[in-house]
């Protein structure tokens, strides 16, 4: 028994049981050497005498327990029925404790169920009482007899309660672990849509700054040759700014590798690289007005990262899709929320199937409603307030802590 507990009781192991014929074999053994010691001790000449018919009956009633784990009713009964047998014909050398018995009562208390282990216990113990009278009809032996095999029972349902127990705590790591690779999964699979997210947003940008940027430098080389050499200007440095931007993500993503972190990462866009945004954007052709509402302060990095990115990309989708000659961004800064409204005086929204603005198009629209989901925050897009062009509005609330910026 010893060697199948260790094997239970090593659950976040695994380690091997050994093999339960080995085990019940080795335990037979156990109890036939236990049972043979009155055969081989000297023997009063008053005594029953030790014969090889009594040792073959007794060694009968221990074989049995090979069986114990497969019947333990039926192993329980024959071994008791072999003692009856030993009793009634032979009665050789008489043993001090009935081994053979008790192993077979704490097997069947340990794997037996209810129905056939109450009745079974009920009825070995109730047998205690003729087998005292026929023996010495002692009230010491009695008692004795009682409490061996109540503690044989009692010690069987021990150990089912503690396999129970070892069983369930196995199956709640089991769960557990379980959890823990779906949470790494859902954690991953969100990593993976964030990045992509930030990707869309780095190169959807810069690629619409810089083909409407290049379409119009061939007719500012003929018209105004200085307004050509800025716009080759904004698109270098906007190709620049866009290789910086991915080199940072990629930064990030090798970090996990041991891969040493570039002295020159730049920090996470925020607030104030705003107005460089909405100057880079205005370089294409486009007039942007940048409007900020509140009292300035320090928002978390997340946050100031998200309105940025919302920002980016609604001017973005301005100048690949809306063919507008103007642009507004509003940044409202409130006591418990953040407001971003950007509008254009474009073509407005895609007409949908039904005659009605088409406001889910897009991965970009999806993007901009899943980094305010991600704040707790909601975003609007349709036409703008006169019924022309096309109006973004994304608010999400703000902590209740931040700081003041100074100035």
């Amino acid at each position: 028994m010893a060697a199948r507990c260790s094997g239970h009781s090593a659950s976040r192991l695994r380690l091997p049981l050994a093999n339960p014929w080995v085990v019940d074999a080795a335990l037979m053994l156990l109890v036939q050497a236990a049972e043979t010691i009155p055969f081989v001790v000297p023997r009063a000449p008053l005594l029953p005498p030790a014969t090889w018919a009594s040792y073959g009956l007794t060694t009968l009633g221990v074989l049995p327990l090979l069986w114990r784990r497969r019947a333990p009713v039926t192993v329980l009964a024959a071994v008791l029925a072999a003692q009856v047998l030993y009793r009634f014909t032979l009665d050789g050398p008489g043993q001090p404790l009935p081994y053979n018995a008790l192993v077979a009562l704490y097997t069947v208390a340990e794997l037996t169920p209810a129905r056939w282990r109450i009745p079974v216990g009920a009825g070995t113990l109730v047998l205690i009482f003729p087998s005292v009278a026929l023996n010495s009809g002692e009230a010491r032996e009695l008692l004795f007899s009682l409490f061996l095999f109540g503690a044989a029972y009692g010690f069987g349902r021990l150990t089912h309660t503690r396999k129970a127990y070892t069983a369930a705590l196995e199956d709640r790591a089991t769960q557990l672990e379980r959890a823990n690779r779906i949470e790494a999964e859902q954690a991953a699979a969100a990593e993976r849509a964030r990045i992509a997210r930030e990707m869309h947003d780095i190169l959807s940008h810069a690629v619409s700054l810089m083909v409407v940027q290049a379409e119009a430098g061939p007719v500012a080389v003929r018209t105004a040759p200085e307004r050509a050499e800025a716009a080759f200007e904004a698109i270098s440095e906007t190709g620049r700014d866009a290789m910086t931007q991915l080199r940072r993500m990629l930064g990030v993503l090798r970090q996990d590798t041991g891969a040493p972190e570039p002295a020159s990462r730049r920090p996470l866009p925020a607030l104030a690289d705003l107005p460089l945004l909405v100057e880079q954007v205005a370089s294409g052709g486009l007039a942007v007005e940048y409007v900020t509402v509140g009292l300035p302060r320090s928002l978390p990095p997340a946050t100031e990262a998200t309105v940025y990115r919302i920002v980016q990309e609604s001017l973005t989708n301005v100048v690949r899709h809306a063919s507008a000659e103007s642009a507004t961004v509003r940044v409202e800064l409130g006591a418990k929320t953040v407001e971003v409204t950007v509008t254009d005086n474009g073509r407005g929204a895609p007409v949908g199937s039904g005659g009605r603005p088409d406001r889910s198009t897009g991965h970009g629209l999806i993007g901009l409603r899943e980094r305010a989901a991600a704040l707790g925050g909601t975003a609007e897009t349709g036409p703008g307030p006169d019924g022309t062009g096309f109006r973004v509005r994304v608010r999400f609330p703000l902590a209740d802590v931040f700081t003041e910026v100074d100035g």
